[in-house]
């Protein structure tokens, strides 16, 4: 991370003898040297090592519902997307999976590292089933769940067994789901009252809803429910919970005779697998999960207040009593009747209210209470905060101006970016738009509405979609709306010339002046006071603030212009009925910066706001600027983790106080580092070279990737030092996770930006101004001092439990023996404000022998590791294994010494003799668990517990004599979880995608899948040579090309990264489209642009200009003699020497065209992976002449932000119920738990969120399963809203997401939209991968089946044909997938009555179905009666033919059977994986049971209205 110490030592050198000389040299990149492969992209994940994923027992086998545990495709094939984040103990990297280990509500899990760049997907699973019947079901290892009505017998058992009280369903995404209990998620109304949620403020962090008076805990957008966070990632199900019944009772038989635990579920890390945990201990962590009436208590105190804005009505606004004053003042800054006010406070009463207070606090606030919107008096702040929201809300629905800045959207993409991640921006989308309303609505006033199933609609494709089209266009990747005009009210707002008011002016109270051009062509100067706005007669040459006729003084800026030019209210009008039309999701602003790849080319525009801003934050005076507040960031985290979370509403607080200064931390960690790297920044050492700059700006540290002081010298130099920051922060994810009270870590972010990776740190109190003397704990000095403390070894005692960390001793600097319960590296101090902090968490996880190349270590290496050529030399000594290893690794070790000690304490109870002592028999069995505990290396010698000493390899270190049998053991147990990453869990990713548990399709995706089964990404040449090996490699042929891919456009990235560290900024758009040519272009020779702003002197003459300017050519400069050949060169030599794969062709345009790449897939990858924004339009990657990129094409450049991201604890206890219920069959009761979930997770985080979209992805598959398609409908049109929005419109899971929708859209009648859906999903996916890829074979069957409704056979046949192939290919030419695509054909062809095609295309999956199935199977026999109904119609319209031909009268041909919409509907049901089981006798009959309760119910209200009317009469 850029040694903080390292950093504090070099200052301190530079303070103490400043007239030094500098030391000089050039500066030493190591960017090519990043552990990038597994360290730079968190968007990997990593999950709790409480629950690998990785581990046996949560595999399928093990699971009654396996998908409830994998993330799936519609088509019953997983995919298991990188979820952002890495949980340890509950989180990141990979799947954020457990349940957090909640220690008396302490444990917050899920504490998540993301990348908001390399796009983390969470493909997440659904309700699946095999294609046809349920007896596939029962062959393929029980991956779906569902089942079809026809296997209803088949199903008994299971259904008796487990009591399946609703439709199947599984949980394989363990979010919270919050259901409606009025089944109605659609209700729309026409106030907006409460659009947006603000995700990013410090203060005025509003959450902007509305509570429904239905359902407790659901926030209402324009009366829509809004399911704000759902948990994401991994599963959260203690494993032992996750096996069959029979597993678990047979299992605890084996214990009751061993003596052996299962392992630890509360604390899979503490303990290892045999914790001793107490009673008392568990019954203490079950009482962390909130109850159902603290639950309830969160949303019982909903209830309705009247607003009264001045001068107008008042309406009605549902409120939440946890809702705070400021939240309450952002509602109505956004809603429709107060949106142009910025300026008032609330009061009851007469009375103002505090804007922090909640409003269930105050006295009075009751149901129907009055609440007055009163006008303040301006200030100079208020004024400028006025004059941005207004020009927001002018802009808010130009989308021309939204795609193009990293933070708001705003064209301005530096000018006004502090206010849009100081949160003041409100109009800023932090995210991308959403297109979804192009394919579901004709126009903003029919939503809902059937205007889309016109004729008018095409049916047709693109040419660039249909199968077999090689063209990939990029311009439709952001289409847009031909009827949507941007709307402008204003010509021109600027800040007059006149200011700042003269003294005399200013005791008339005159704040500042404006100038104001109208759309009709009228001047107007606006006088701005502490009363409001009104018309002052100033020009711009003549100075006179006097009122100006007509004398309008307006308390609103928006009132007075609407007064003043007919024009502006006219379109202000029209503009406030578009943005009430508009989905609320695509409003509301996102908690954190996403970035587009791509931008279509814009304007600028004069914007005075960010203008006047700008100038003062380029000139380093922060302090000057109206919506900047230097904040103490450390203060704020930390008084944050130290709030009291005794109850349930404490936790919340805590959590929701955690989450949103993270958020704002993250932005400003953002805009802080491209400040620096911009040069906006005073450096703390401006004596030392460039790259030894250390920067505090906004009370936060940065340093860069480089090693200062030699630090790193011993374990890499600076690539180490690279490495070093998302090792920190992989660190501070873990132990933030576990969430020990007392102990302290830093707020972390790391940054990619130009280059150069930037660490950004909040300032530990006091480490700035002292010595480093401070330093109580670990070794700063690579081991040549050591220190230990008793506070810090109390306080990571537990933590090191949970990590797996083996406590030991090792030497200090005069040899006595220090005790360390954590790596030596990890630094312990005190700050001045007195609490302790844990610093340089760098080697928190075991280090990967593999890559540690080491003479002694020869004789140890085992055969596994041998084999696949390892170990190698590595570029720096920080590789790690990932958590997901350790704990598959752990379970594995757990698995044989079970299996040991079973055996032997078996073999001792029957060999046992009655007339032996008992103390001697006890003898023996303590003898047997101590030699099985050494057999699997655990370090005690009583129970199983597994840990890894850190430091045994660590260079430097030492140990007391008597420990080195330990350290001996420790080196030789590293050793075997290196061998077992290869040996096991390399086959098992290859296994997942060859059973499509896993169906990557671009490189996030991928690191997603290798990551939950815990294999680093700098093993991807070692998978690419184990599938190399196996006799299905062609199956696998989509997993070679996207991790080929990835070695070529990481490979580059690396080089990138040090190429641009010689551009100077006046070339960085030259020198990025220069590289780009050089990897992508066809020219063969790309010669970087001229810097064409550059003028020439006047001095030379036209001639000697013009051969000037050919000479201008910036050749001289390094990154100018980059070319294609050479390029090439070193990225097989970054290949071969990082992934260790080799690259045997002679150029990229030989690999791609070897493996079947995509050009534009390449270039997406290394966009999203650089940071580079790219002008949208249509790239010719093939032409020889001219090359594809120029630097106009260069947009942008964004920063590449990873960091961490808190979530709620008790939320996820929740979820993990609910899965558990719901894996018992209990969905109902399943989807009350999750209701409740995601009640906590919507008062935590903001709505715009992976947590949120997973939530309602679910929910709407669950509402599909029990046949409430409608909400449905409604619910997955949110999850694709957010989708788009925070994941990115080109996103995997955007393509799920927009399948799901379309099957929803086609169970509600709306053909055409489903339709339109689909080519939407299909564009994406040729995007992304290209057309050979099961995606393309699953959208390919649902297009030709929704084609076939449509009338459309031919163009449906295409698509039908093109499945077939793929199908074939991917899944097996027996598989029943392959069946279901030839059942699918045959419908078509006996439509159009080629009755011969159909009968062998049915004859085909007669025979898979009668192989797989046997011919008993449901589907045999249907097939089989079809076969004879197709032949019976063949012959009838043979014999017709014949008596035509022959003249004679023929019987009458039945005509062909018109497609059914059920019929598709069950086809696209089957294909998509969803089969419904039918409601089990229990559930019937409480059904029964309540239908007769509300009918008596009924019977005795009419019976007491009768007799009252006989009483009045």
């Amino acid at each position: 991370m850029g040694n903080i110490f390292q950093c504090c030592r070099g200052l301190l050198s530079f303070f103490k003898h400043p007239g030094d000389p500098v030391q000089q040299g050039a500066e030493q990149s190591p960017l090519l040297s990043s552990e990038e492969s597994d360290l730079d992209s968190l968007d990997d994940s990593m999950i709790n090592p409480s629950t690998g994923v990785a581990n046996p027992a949560l595999e399928p086998e093990h699971f009654l519902f396996p998908d409830i545990i994998l993330s799936s495709n519609p088509a019953g094939e997983v995919t298991l997307v990188e979820p952002m984040v890495c949980l340890l103990v509950s989180e990141e990297d990979e799947a954020q999976g457990d349940e957090g280990d909640a220690r008396e509500g302490r444990d917050r899990c899920f504490s998540e590292v993301e990348t908001q760049t390399e796009v983390e997907t969470q493909i997440s699973a659904e309700v699946q089933t095999q294609t046809d019947s349920e007896p596939e079901i029962q062959t393929e290892n029980d991956k779906d769940i569902t089942t079809s009505t026809k296997a209803k017998s088949e199903m008994e058992k299971n259904i008796k067994l487990h009591e399946v009280s609703a439709a199947g369903f599984v949980w394989p995404e363990q979010h919270q789901v919050l259901i409606h209990p009025s089944g109605n998620g659609s209700e729309r109304t026409e106030h907006f009252g409460a659009e947006r949620k603000s995700n990013n403020t410090h203060e005025d962090f509003q959450v902007k809803h509305e509570l429904s008076d239905e359902d407790p805990g659901v926030f209402h957008v324009k009366n829509e429910i809004i399911h704000t966070d759902e948990f994401v990632d991994e599963p959260i199900f203690n494993k032992t919970h996750m096996k069959d019944p029979e597993n678990v009772k047979r299992e605890k038989e084996d214990q009751d005779k061993s003596g052996l635990q299962p392992p630890s579920e509360e604390e899979p890390l503490v303990k290892g697998v045999a914790s001793e945990t107490s009673e008392d201990e568990l019954s203490n962590k079950r009482k962390t999960l909130p109850s159902d009436g603290e639950v309830a208590d969160l949303h019982e105190d909903k209830f309705t207040v009247q607003i009264q804005p001045p001068g107008t009505e008042c309406f009605d606004l549902q409120v939440s009593g946890q809702m705070s004053i400021s939240e309450l003042h952002q509602v109505l800054m956004d809603h429709e009747l107060t949106c142009h006010r910025s300026c008032f406070s609330l009061q009851l009463g007469g009375a103002v209210l505090d804007s922090a207070a909640e409003l269930g606090s105050i006295q009075g606030i009751q149901e129907g209470a009055l609440i007055r919107v009163v006008e303040d008096s301006y200030s100079v702040r208020d004024v400028r905060v006025h004059l941005r929201h207004v020009r927001n809300l002018l802009r808010s629905l130009d989308l021309s101006q939204w795609r193009l800045c990293r933070h708001c959207g705003s064209e301005d993409t530096e000018d006004h970016m502090w206010a849009c991640i100081s949160g003041h921006n409100t109009g800023c989308s932090l995210s991308y738009l959403s297109y979804l309303s192009l394919f579901t609505r004709a126009h903003p006033g029919n939503y809902g509405s059937d205007n889309m199933e016109k004729d008018s609609v095409s049916r047709s494709p693109p040419f660039y979609i249909l199968p077999g089209c090689k063209e990939r266009r990029l311009i439709p990747l952001q289409p847009i709306r031909d009827d949507w005009k941007p709307l402008q009210c204003l010509r021109v707002l600027n800040i007059s010339s006149w200011n700042p008011p003269p003294g005399n002016r200013k005791l008339h109270g005159d704040l500042m002046y404006i100038s104001i051009l109208t759309m009709e062509e009228q001047e107007l100067s606006i006088t701005c006071c502490t009363r409001g706005f009104y018309r002052n007669q100033s020009t711009a040459f003549n100075f006179n603030p006097k009122p100006a006729a007509p004398k309008i003084l307006c308390h609103s800026l928006v009132e007075l212009l609407s007064q003043l030019s007919p024009s502006f209210r006219k379109n202000f009008a029209a503009l406030q009925k578009r943005r009430v039309y508009q989905h609320p999701y695509e409003c509301i602003r996102a908690p954190v910066q996403v970035c587009t790849w791509v931008a279509p080319a814009g304007g600028h525009s004069l914007d005075c706001v960010t203008a006047e801003e700008t100038a003062g934050q380029r000139l380093g005076l922060m302090a000057t600027l109206t919506f900047v507040q230097i904040r103490g960031w450390n203060e704020e985290l930390q008084r944050s983790r130290e709030l009291p979370r005794a109850s349930l509403q404490e936790r919340r607080r805590r959590d929701t106080r955690i989450f949103r200064i993270n958020s704002d931390f993250v932005a400003a960690a953002a805009q802080g580092a491209a400040s620096m790297m911009e040069g906006n920044v005073m450096p703390l050492n401006p004596g030392e070279p460039p790259h030894l700059h250390v920067f505090v700006w906004n009370n936060l540290f940065f340093s860069q990737g480089f090693d200062m002081s030699d630090h790193y010298a011993p374990v890499g130099g600076d690539a180490a030092a690279h490495a070093a920051a998302m090792c920190d922060l992989r660190g501070v994810q873990a132990y933030a996770s576990v969430d020990t009270e007392g102990l302290h870590t830093l707020g972390t972010a790391v940054v990619d930006y130009r280059g150069v990776r930037v660490t950004a740190q909040t300032v530990v109190p006091g480490l700035l101004e002292k010595n480093l003397e401070q330093i109580v704990y670990g070794s700063n000095d690579n081991g040549k001092t050591v220190f230990t403390h008793p506070r810090f070894l109390e306080l990571l005692d537990e933590s090191s439990k949970s990590l797996r960390i083996q406590p030991h001793w090792v030497l200090d600097h005069s040899g006595s023996p220090v005790e360390l319960r954590s790596a030596i590296s990890t630094v312990g101090i005190f700050g001045s404000d007195g609490r302790p902090y844990i610093l340089d968490l760098l080697r928190t996880f075991p280090p990967d022998l593999n890559f540690l190349l080491s003479a002694e270590a020869q004789q140890e290496v085992p055969a596994a590791c041998r084999s696949f050529g390892f170990p190698r030399r590595h570029r720096h000594c920080l590789a790690s294994l990932r958590p997901q290893l350790v704990e598959a690794f752990v379970q594995h070790r757990y698995e044989l010494f079970a299996k040991m000690a079973s055996d032997d304490l078996g073999h001792q109870f029957a060999t046992e003799k009655p007339e032996e002592p008992q103390r001697a028999a006890e003898q023996k069995r303590r003898n047997i668990i101590w030699k099985a505990c050494e057999n699997v290396g655990s370090v005690s010698d009583s129970r199983f517990d597994i840990r890894f000493n850190p430091d045994v390899c660590f260079p430097g270190v030492r140990f007391p004599s008597e420990c080195l049998p330990d350290v001996q053991r420790q080196r030789l147990l590293l050793w075997d979880a290196a061998a077992f990453l290869l040996s096991n869990q390399i086959p098992a990713v290859l296994r997942d995608c060859l059973d499509h548990t896993a169906v990557p399709m671009d490189g996030a995706t991928l690191t997603s899948a290798i990551h939950q089964r815990g294999v680093n990404v700098r093993y991807l040449g070692a998978m690419l040579k184990e599938l190399d090996k196996m006799e299905e490699r062609e199956r696998l042929s989509h997993v070679q090309r996207i991790s080929i891919s990835e070695v070529i456009t990481r490979s580059a990235k690396h080089i990138f990264r040090t190429y641009m560290k010689d551009v100077e900024p006046a070339a960085f758009s030259a020198a990025v489209s220069h590289f780009l040519n050089c990897l992508l272009s066809s020219s063969s020779a790309p010669v970087p642009d001229s810097c064409s702003d550059e003028l020439p002197s006047r001095r030379k003459s036209r001639r000697c200009r013009t051969q000037s300017d050919r000479a201008n050519v910036p050749t001289s400069s390094l990154w100018a003699k980059l070319t294609s050949d050479d390029l090439w060169i070193r990225i097989k030599t970054e290949a071969e020497d990082y992934y260790h794969y080799t690259f045997k062709s002679e150029s990229i345009e030989e690999e791609i065209e070897k493996h079947n790449l995509q050009k534009i897939s390449l270039l997406r990858e290394m966009s999203i992976k650089t940071g580079i924004q790219l002008q949208l339009r249509e790239y010719v990657f093939e032409c020889r002449h001219k090359p594809a990129f120029s630097e106009d094409d260069v947009v942008n450049m964004f920063p590449v932000v990873k960091h961490l991201k808190p979530t709620s604890t008790d939320a996820a206890g929740l979820v993990q119920q609910a899965q558990l219920a719901a894996q018992q069959g209990f969905l109902r009761a399943g989807v009350d738990l999750l209701g409740r979930a995601l009640t906590l997770f919507s008062s935590v985080c903001g709505i715009l969120h992976e947590d949120v979209s997973m939530c309602l992805r679910l929910l709407g598959r669950l509402r599909y399963t029990l046949g409430e398609n409608d909400d449905a409908l409604v619910l997955q049109e949110k999850a694709v809203l957010i989708s788009e929005r925070i994941q990115g419109t080109d996103h995997p899971q955007t393509v799920q997401d927009y399948t799901h929708l379309a099957l929803y859209f086609f169970a509600g009648g709306r053909l055409s939209t489903s339709l339109q859906l689909l080519y939407r999903a299909r564009y994406l996916t040729l995007l992304v991968i290209g057309e050979d890829h099961p995606q393309i074979a699953l959208l390919d069957s649902m297009l030709g089946l929704v084609l076939h409704a449509l009338m459309e056979n031919e163009l449906s046949l295409k698509f039908l044909q093109n499945a077939l192939t793929l199908t074939s290919k991917y899944h097996g030419a027996k598989s029943l997938k392959h069946a279901h695509s030839h059942h699918a054909l045959t419908i078509v062809y006996e439509s159009k009555g080629e009755f011969h095609l159909a009968l062998q295309h049915e004859k085909e999956a007669y025979i898979i179905y009668k192989n797989q199935l046997g011919e008993s199977s449901d589907s045999t026999k249907e097939s089989s009666e079809y076969l004879q109904r197709l032949t019976d119609q063949g012959v009838i319209l043979q014999r017709a033919i014949r008596h035509v031909a022959s003249g004679k009268p023929s019987a009458s041909v039945s005509p062909p059977r018109l497609p059914s919409h059920p019929v598709i509907l069950q086809q696209l049901d089957l294909t998509c994986g969803i089969t419904f089981i039918p409601p089990s006798e229990k559930e019937l009959r409480a059904e029964l049971n309540e239908r007769r309760k509300v009918q008596t119910e009924d019977v005795e209200y009419q019976l007491l209205n009768q007799n009252g009317n006989k009483q009045q009469l």
